[in-house]
């Protein structure tokens, strides 16, 4: 198994015309992800360079291709919009790499379109090792396994995931879920997925300052994952307190959401806590 994503799931790109949409467009397709259809309005009847055909809307992407998913290149102050099409057209799972998208515009949004999963915004998406891949993750560096990964950094996954699959540690889903102070998905909704899910046997999760999102996950844990092997890393020991260093959500006010008040609540549930990310393949083989 997998959660969210594998080889069955039918993708659908918005922007899939534009740059960066047309770019990652071909790079998942390479990887073997079933993109089915894009949508640009006013650009509905066409296809993309990749021979894909082109939707004015959501609605009739959906319709004509029978698409669940979708993954969301368009510019920031129209993302909100993207995601309230997707709900609309009856999508279950939208990821949202789009940077820079108001935080009140999310929070908005994520109120009001229960029942479709939203990723992101400002994530590099999902990968499910050797089935399919959503999003801008380079996929040459995972491989199939049993190591379940959730990060709200985009380029600290790609670095642990290349320690992991050096290590012979293959992946079963590895899940960005994005870096700024409201997302969609958090890490205990991942956290609940990967316990049912057959083929994940221990987990690594990627944290850094800002936020409660891993102490809960923490708390989460040691209710429920009594048992599964979980090694964390937190990343920004060192920021001056009171900066606001990387992402929107990394920011710490007083002793909310230090790295040491994030390690501590690990530790406090039985999780190993490497001091830097070289160490998570070592940490999870001592299990």
């Amino acid at each position: 198994m997998s959660i969210f994503l594998d080889q069955n799931s039918k993708v659908i790109v918005q922007g899939i015309t534009g740059r960066e949409g047309s770019y990652h467009t071909g790079r998942m397709l390479a990887y073997g992800t079933q993109i089915v259809g894009g949508v640009t309005p006013g650009k509905g009847g066409q296809k993309s360079e990749h021979g894909l055909p082109v939707f004015d809307s959501v609605k009739e992407a959906v319709d004509a291709t029978g698409a669940t998913h979708n993954v969301i290149f368009v510019p920031a102050p129209f993302a909100a919009d993207a995601l309230y099409e997707s709900h609309e057209a009856g999508i279950s799972l939208a990821i949202c790499i789009t940077e820079g998208v108001p935080v009140h515009d999310t929070l908005k949004v994520v109120g009001t379109t229960s029942g479709m999963r939203i990723i992101g915004p400002n994530c590099p998406g999902l990968i499910s090792p050797g089935k399919a891949s959503v999003g801008i993750m380079p996929g040459h560096v995972f491989k199939q396994g049993h190591v379940g990964l959730i990060s709200r950094s985009g380029t600290l996954t790609y670095e642990v995931v290349d320690g992991l699959t050096r290590a012979g540690l293959g992946q079963s889903t590895c899940v960005g879920i994005g870096g700024d102070p409201i997302i969609g998905t958090t890490y205990v909704d991942v956290l609940r997925e990967f316990a049912n899910d057959s083929q994940t046997k221990a987990l690594v999760i990627c944290g850094e300052i800002g936020g409660s999102d891993e102490e809960e996950a923490a708390a989460w844990i040691g209710e429920h994952l009594a048992g599964i092997p979980v090694v964390a890393f937190i990343s920004g020991r060192n920021a001056p307190p009171g900066k606001s260093l990387g992402h929107a959500g990394a920011i710490v006010s007083g002793s909310f959401g230090t790295a040491q008040s994030k390690i501590e609540a690990f530790q406090a549930v039985g999780v190993r806590v490497a001091e830097r990310p070289s160490e998570i393949p070592k940490l999870l083989l001592a299990h």
